[in-house]
C-alpha cells in the first residue's frame, strides 16, 4: 500500500468517526421524540428506549395551527431574508472586489470595522424599535443582526477577487456593457460556490434564530418556531412547578419532554434536505473565498 493510499485510508476513518459522533445528538434527539413520555422521566435518554410512542407527533399533529403558523413564520423569513441577504452582499463585494475603484478601501475599512465593534443591544433596540419602528412586525425578524455580515461580504469578495478573471471584464467593457450586466451576466454566473455557501450560512442563521424574536416579538402571532419552541419549553416548566394548582388548572395534558424533542426533529428536517443540494458548492466556495485578496 502506497503511502498516498494509506494516508487516504486513515483519513477516511477518521472522519467517519467524527461523522458518526456528530450524528449521534441528532439520532437521540430522534429515538427521544417517538419514546414514551414516562419511560423519559424514569429512564432518561436512551439510544435504546423501552417504550415507543407516537404521543409527541399526535400532539403536534392536534396544536397543527400554532405549530404550522410558527413554520409559516420562519420559512417566510428564512427565504425573504436569504434572498435579501445573498443581493446586498454579493453586490456590496462586488465594487470591493475591483481594483479601479476609487473608493474600494473605503468601504471596506467600513465592513471590517463592523466585525470589531457594535454599538450593543441597548442602541440597536432602541433603533430598530423607535427610529425604524419595526417591533412586533416580521420585518423585526429580517434586519437586525444577520441582514448583511462582514464576514459573508469579504468571503464574497476575496472569491470575485481570485476567482473572476480581471480580463474578463475589461472584454465586456471594450463591448460595451454596463457594470450592472457585467455584474448580473458575468460575475453571479461564475461565482454560484460562495453564493450557495453564503446563502447557506444565512439560511441557517435565520431558521435558528430566536433572539430577534426574544428581543422584538411580543404578539405571539409573530413567533417563528424557535420562539414557540422556548415559549412551549417556559410553560411546561411554570406548570410542572406546581402553578398548574394554584391556577386551578389541576390535572391537565401538559407537552412534554419528547414533544419538545419531536419540535427540534422538524426543525432541522429542513436544512438536512437542503444542505446536500448545496454541499456540492460548499467547500469550493469556503475555501477559494477565504484565500487572502
Amino acid at each position: 500500500m502506497t503511502d498516498e493510499k494509506r494516508f487516504r485510508l486513515v483519513a477516511t476513518v477518521i472522519l467517519a468517526i467524527l461523522a458518526i459522533i456528530a450524528l449521534l445528538p441528532i439520532i437521540l434527539i430522534v429515538i427521544a421524540s417517538v419514546t414514551e413520555e414516562k419511560a423519559l422521566i424514569s429512564n432518561g435518554y436512551s439510544y435504546l428506549p423501552k417504550a415507543f410512542s407516537l404521543d409527541a407527533y399526535y400532539y403536534m399533529i392536534r396544536q397543527g395551527s400554532t405549530i404550522l403558523r410558527a413554520y409559516g413564520i420562519t420559512l417566510s423569513v428564512t427565504v425573504i431574508g436569504t434572498i435579501t441577504s445573498v443581493l446586498i452582499t454579493t453586490m456590496l463585494a462586488y465594487p470591493m472586489s475591483r481594483k479601479n475603484f476609487r473608493y474600494r478601501n473605503i468601504i471596506s475599512f467600513f465592513v471590517f470595522f463592523t466585525m470589531l465593534f457594535n454599538g450593543g443591544i441597548v442602541s440597536s433596540y432602541i433603533m430598530w424599535s423607535n427610529i425604524f419602528h419595526i417591533k412586533n412586525t416580521i420585518w423585526a425578524l429580517v434586519f437586525p443582526n444577520f441582514l448583511v455580515t462582514a464576514f459573508n461580504v469579504f468571503l464574497v469578495r476575496n472569491y470575485y477577487t481570485n476567482s473572476v478573471p480581471d480580463a474578463l471584464v475589461e472584454s465586456a467593457q471594450i463591448d460595451g456593457a454596463t457594470e450592472f450586466r457585467i455584474f448580473w451576466k458575468i460575475i453571479i454566473p461564475l461565482s454560484v460556490p460562495t453564493v450557495a455557501t453564503i446563502s447557506l450560512f444565512t439560511a441557517l442563521c435565520y431558521w435558528n434564530d430566536w433572539v430577534n424574536g426574544l428581543y422584538y416579538i411580543t404578539d405571539s402571532k409573530y413567533f417563528g418556531i424557535q420562539n414557540l419552541l422556548i415559549k412551549i419549553m417556559n410553560n411546561v416548566q411554570f406548570l410542572k412547578s406546581g402553578s398548574s394548582n394554584l391556577l386551578g388548572l389541576g390535572n391537565i395534558e401538559l407537552p412534554g419532554t419528547s414533544v419538545r424533542m419531536a419540535m427540534a426533529v422538524i426543525g432541522i428536517l429542513p436544512i438536512l434536505i437542503a444542505y446536500p443540494f448545496v454541499q456540492k458548492y460548499f467547500i469550493k466556495g469556503v475555501i477559494v473565498g477565504a484565500v487572502k485578496g
